[in-house]
């Protein structure tokens, strides 16, 4: 039996790739960091055109009917070009809430209109994996009130699905009584917001909510650690090519052994996870008694290892790597920020615990 990628799913990933490698360079994300809004709604109408929006929808409402390894896999190269896109990973976790939590009517009607690029759809359910005093949503009838914090896939959206206690809401951006605070976080590759409702005018959808907020924190924790395993390969290959390019003593700092050891510990830490994030995602579709312990694992796994080649990749770089020039910080931090979003290691390893029976 073979253990590996199609050649569909290999042509995709390289599609992707080639994409991002003209329209996401380093240079334009420098801009976006720097206030530049474009960039984010210009790489969206590139990754429509190659219907990335499109893999996780099923074909009834106009998708791929892809699965989550195909996202992943996506993900990955979003990550290895720190793109700001909406994508990582609000995208997936949308879909995975409106297939799990809406009716036949609501799911055509949203994903439908995904599919047709009239909606991009942003998500906020931290409070579903770590409660604040200060926030939390109401649904009365079909109005909806209260505060969500750290809602992700501001670049682009157009509407945003919350958690609201034990219901799924859908609310317009442009809707009377949304007030956005843009969060400041360490990580300048994406938008993330504060949303202050007001008795704003929501579509709640009309399905366990629980089951669905369940299913959004385990696609979207695994698009995290797919988008940080994509930043970590990057940092590896950054540390090896400058290891043969800076010289000292006349002679390339990669071959002594010192350097040798960091770069060689780094690349047996990150390969394992390879398998680990494919298996991760395979089982969110298709062994889905697994899904939420994998996707708390991988989580976790490729935190602790993302950060440590993070670490390590810049004392390869030594002084340069704390400059803009090599542009380090932006996968520094973008691996720094996924590691936190929707629980960090020790969070999603308390949950691996409790389905586990391990623990409370």
């Amino acid at each position: 039996m073979y253990f590996g990628l199609s050649e569909d799913q290999v042509m995709l990933q390289d599609t992707v790739r080639r994409f991002l490698d003209t329209e996401s360079e380093l240079d334009h994300v420098r801009g976006f960091a720097n206030g530049d809004t474009t960039l984010a709604g210009k790489l969206h109408a590139g990754l429509m055109e190659l219907g990335v929006p499109l893999v996780l929808i099923p074909e009834a409402q106009g998708g791929l009917g892809m699965g989550v390894l195909e996202a992943a896999l996506i993900q990955e190269m979003l990550g290895r070009y720190v793109t700001p896109s909406a994508f990582t990973p609000a995208y997936g976790m949308a879909v995975a809430g409106l297939n799990t939590g809406a009716n036949a009517d609501q799911r055509n009607n949203w994903l439908g209109r995904i599919a047709g690029g009239e909606v991009i759809l942003g998500v906020g359910v931290t409070e579903a994996v770590g409660a604040r005093e200060d926030a939390g949503l109401t649904v009365t009838g079909d109005k909806v009130s209260g505060r969500a914090s750290f809602v992700m896939g501001a670049e682009t959206a157009t509407h945003f699905l919350l958690g609201a206690g034990n219901a799924l809401a859908i609310i317009d951006r442009s809707s009377d009584g949304v007030q956005e605070t843009a969060l400041t976080t360490i990580d300048k590759t994406r938008r993330v917001i504060m949303l202050d409702l007001d008795n704003v005018a929501c579509d709640v959808l009309d399905g366990a909510a629980q089951p669905a907020i369940d299913a959004m924190i385990n696609v979207g924790r695994v698009l995290l650690a797919a988008d940080s395993f994509g930043a970590a390969e990057v940092m590896l290959q950054k540390a090896v090519d400058y290891s043969k390019d800076r010289e000292q003593f006349n002679r390339p700092i990669g071959s002594f052994q010192a350097v040798k050891h960091m770069c060689a510990d780094m690349a047996a830490r990150l390969e394992p996870c390879r398998s680990l994030l494919w298996y991760a995602a395979y089982a969110q579709d298709n062994v889905p008694e697994e899904g939420p312990l994998m996707s708390c694992m991988v989580k976790s796994h490729i935190s602790e290892v993302g950060k440590f080649i993070a670490r390590t990749s810049t004392e390869v770089h030594g002084g340069m790597g704390f400059t803009d020039l090599m542009g380090l910080h932006y996968w520094f931090k973008r691996i720094g920020f996924n590691r936190q979003l929707l629980g960090g290691p020790e969070k999603t390893r308390h949950d691996a615990a409790v389905l586990q029976g391990f623990a409370k």
